[in-house]
């Protein structure tokens, strides 16, 4: 086999720890360059370079004989996979702690008893924070107790034989747990228990209980046939009362509800950088862009950097790797893949997620077609020069805080997304006659400043596109 050259990140603990386990193993297949990237990268046989954790970890798996993806099944490939996604994360999220205490708690290892590449791995993300875990944590009421157990498992079992200095492991005192936790199987016998008990004092006393209920029954028929009678003397004078204290005075009417007002500054748009672009690999119509568009590094929409596959270049041309999104575009066919390549564009950043054919699509791009032509010219929305990744973009006359997440129920996108088109100098404008918001039909729409206003980044110009004249915008 062809030789791997692995650069390794200074904060890559996995890919460190993976090292010095099964260097033997690697050897010569893998050599270890001296560099140290921001993110860490494999360049493979044929010359293309992979980055990210878990993406060299799935090449590495191959040249370590337990952990050769042929032993295991489709199902445990998949459950590996989504561990190795779910704890990319720094820190590793609460939700995902929960998780994993819980699948722990009737398994060894991550998938049970077999050993996989993802015990490791997530070994090296866990191991730091939980040797800082105060004594609560660990084996408390609601501690992850699992998640300890499995640790001190992993680095010590010779199954891993994982090269890890006596002071570099987790310290575990088996002898201090704050909480030891009833085994379930016994609280369901002590109830199982008490039930049937009952149901035997239930049936010794069961005839007597049946004698007396037929008394009460009788009683009961008498007692429900006195009152009928009193009830038919009195009910029309009753009937009579509550009519006339219902006609006292008019209802005071409900003040009627304020319909939310609709306004272009609802959809979150902004500048966005294109780092790269590649053909979806399940959709020839698709393209899947990288792209930078000013989230924090702790958004949920941020696609984890151990999850990203880019080349060398890219890598190299903007390191270090800002958060970034991915996004799935029908641009595929019609706009040039090198077009997409390193570019500002406009996107859209509050659309609900979705996934399209396999790929977590977070945002959308904005593009300029001629009416009723869904297959022919496509021209992308550019922003102004000068403009910068995340920067926030609005229509004229038509500032205001966007909404978290569109909610696709309210169909805000499609009340708003009728009025984007093009002017006759290729500015990307919003018409409010185009939208429909014109007479009575404005009512619970913001006025703005105009009938036309258009898409601009705050003191840096217009959002344009190259020719297109009259062209709708989505």
């Amino acid at each position: 086999m062809a030789g791997y050259t692995l650069s390794v990140a200074p904060n890559d603990k996995p890919l460190q720890l993976l090292i010095s386990s099964f260097k033997n193993l690697l050897t010569p297949t893998v050599t270890v360059s001296e560099s140290t990237p921001a993110v860490s990268q494999l360049v493979l046989s044929n010359a293309d370079t992979v980055a990210g954790t878990n993406t060299i970890v799935s090449h590495l798996s191959t040249l370590i004989p337990a952990f050769k993806e042929d032993q295991y099944t489709d199902l445990e490939k998949a459950e590996i996979a989504q561990w190795l996604t779910l704890t990319a994360s720094s820190p590793i999220i609460e939700d995902t702690l929960r998780l994993l205490n819980d699948e722990l708690k009737l398994r060894t290892t991550i998938l049970g008893e077999k050993p996989s590449i993802a015990d490791v791995v997530m070994y090296a993300r866990l191991k730091d924070d939980v040797a800082g875990w105060t004594d609560d944590q660990r084996t408390g009421e609601t501690g992850y107790r699992n998640i300890v157990r499995w640790v001190d498992f992993i680095q010590n079992s010779p199954v891993f034989g994982l090269n890890l200095p006596e002071g570099e492991k987790v310290k575990i005192d088996p002898s201090k747990v704050l909480v030891y936790l009833k085994p379930e199987e016994a609280v369901k016998e002590k109830k199982k228990e008490g039930a049937e008990g009952e149901k035997k004092v239930k049936g010794r006393a069961g005839a007597a209980e049946k004698a007396k209920e037929k008394v009460v029954e009788a009683k009961e028929v008498v007692k429900e046939e006195v009152n009928k009678a009193a009830t038919a003397v009195a009910g029309d004078g009753k009937k009579q009362q509550k009519k006339e204290k219902k006609e006292k005075g008019p209802r005071r009417e409900a003040p009627p509800k304020e319909e939310p007002v609709l306004s272009p500054y609802q959809i979150d748009l902004r500048v966005g950088h294109v780092l790269y672009c590649t053909p979806h690999p399940n959709a020839d119509s698709l393209f899947v862009s990288t792209i930078a568009m000013g989230d924090p590094a702790d958004s949920a929409l941020v696609t984890p950097p151990g999850t990203l596959t880019l080349p060398e270049s890219v890598l190299a041309a903007h390191n270090p790797l800002p958060p970034v999104r991915t996004v799935c575009s029908g641009l595929n066919g019609l706009v040039p893949l090198e077009a997409m390549q390193n570019r500002k564009v406009v996107v859209v950043a509050n659309l609900k997620p979705v996934t399209m054919r396999g790929v977590k699509s977070a945002a959308m791009v904005l593009a300029a077609s001629p009416v009723g032509d869904d297959h022919g010219k496509v021209e992308l929305v550019a922003p102004p020069e000068g403009a910068v990744a995340g920067e926030r973009v609005y229509f004229e006359g038509y500032k205001g805080e966007p909404e978290a997440v569109l909610n696709p129920k309210k169909k805000i996108w499609e009340a708003i997304q009728p009025g984007f088109s093009t002017s006759e100098e290729n500015e990307v404008i919003f018409d409010r006659s185009k939208a429909g918001w014109e007479g009575d039909a404005a009512k619970g729409k913001a006025p703005g400043e105009g009938p036309v206003g258009k898409l601009m980044v705050e003191g840096k110009g217009t959002c344009r596109v190259e020719s297109l004249k009259g062209a709708t915008v989505r």
